[in-house]
C-alpha cells in the first residue's frame, strides 16, 4: 500500500506532465494566433471554443472528473490561450516569443 508520500510524488509527477502539455497546447495556441494575425481572422471564435469544450466534456467520461468539472477547467486553458493570441496580435509578444522558443529552440521575433 503506498505511503502518503508515495501518492504526493506521483502527484507531483503528474503535475510535471500537465506543464509541459499546458506549455505545449500554448505553444500551438501561439502558431494559431499569428495564423490569425495574417489572416486577418479575430481571436474570439465562440464556435470552435464550443467545439473544443464539447470535445472535453466527452471524454470526461474516462476519469473522475465530471464534464462539469473538465469544461471550467478547459475554459480556464481556453482563456489563457486567448490572452497569449492577444498578445501575439497586438506585437505584445513577449509571452508568445518565449513560447515559440521553448517549441523550436530558436527565436522567432522577426517572424511576429
Amino acid at each position: 500500500m503506498p505511503t502518503l508520500d508515495d501518492l504526493r510524488n506521483d502527484i507531483d509527477r503528474v503535475d510535471e506532465v500537465l506543464v509541459r502539455l499546458l506549455n505545449e497546447r500554448a505553444r500551438v495556441a501561439c502558431e494559431i494566433g499569428r495564423m490569425k494575425k495574417e489572416l486577418g481572422i479575430e481571436v474570439y471564435q465562440p464556435e470552435r471554443e464550443k467545439q473544443v469544450l464539447a470535445h472535453v466534456r466527452g471524454i470526461a467520461v474516462e476519469g473522475p472528473l465530471g464534464a462539469d468539472a473538465i469544461a471550467r477547467l478547459f475554459e480556464r486553458i481556453i482563456d489563457e490561450a486567448r490572452r497569449l493570441e492577444r498578445r501575439l496580435i497586438h506585437g505584445e509578444d513577449e509571452a508568445g516569443e518565449r513560447l515559440l522558443k521553448g517549441a523550436t529552440g530558436e527565436s522567432s521575433k522577426s517572424e511576429v
